[in-house]
């Protein structure tokens, strides 16, 4: 695996784009503070950049890096969680502006993953997760369903998990407002 994340490392420092495992489906991903990756991985989709994307973090305690303000239910939420959750906190800060929704917000993800975790930890910032599917089309639940043009148009393929055939579901979404209410967007 050390070999792999090395690998990823290296494209996402460089601006390119990952083709990657993560705790729910595949995903493409690239360094989510860089505008040029973020709509290199919007073309590989071929979805307009006015789509938010999802963000991964490997911990909670760099939330305040990239959200102006947390409600104490988030972290509750992301604590007792039996399956991978994504959180839409307002106040977005830090990011590419094509990771940002028009309204300020932005999907989180704090994964419980090892590839990913390894991955975020040397990288230091937060990493774009996008099902790897070309926009309208469904989402690939293990890796010999993602469509050949998406394997072909990415930097790097990580070789990890590929034989998996367990299918995996996206994430639950729960948009969380400035005093702890959240709404369910998807269960």
């Amino acid at each position: 695996m050390r070999e792999e994340i090395n690998k990823a490392l290296e494209v996402l420092k460089n601006g390119g784009v990952i083709l990657y495992p993560t705790d729910t489906v595949w995903g493409l991903g690239c360094d989510a503070t860089n505008e040029v990756a973020v709509a290199k991985v919007n073309e590989i989709k071929g979805r307009g950049a006015d789509k938010s994307l999802i963000i991964l973090l490997d911990t909670d305690n760099k939330l305040q890096s990239y959200v102006n303000e947390i409600p104490e239910v988030a972290y509750q939420l992301i604590e007792y969680a039996e399956k991978p959750m994504t959180i839409v906190f307002s106040g977005a800060k830090n990011l590419a502006k094509n990771v940002i929704n028009s309204d300020g917000s932005v999907g989180i993800r704090i994964v419980k993953h090892d590839f990913c975790q390894q991955l975020l930890q040397r990288f230091r910032k937060p990493i774009v997760s996008t099902s790897a599917n070309i926009s309208g089309q469904p989402t690939p639940q293990f890796f010999d369903d993602i469509d050949p043009e998406i394997i072909s148009s990415v930097d790097y393929v990580v070789n990890w998990e590929q034989e998996i055939n367990t299918p995996k579901t996206p994430s639950t979404i729960v948009k969380l407002g400035p005093s702890g209410q959240f709404e369910f967007i998807r269960k």
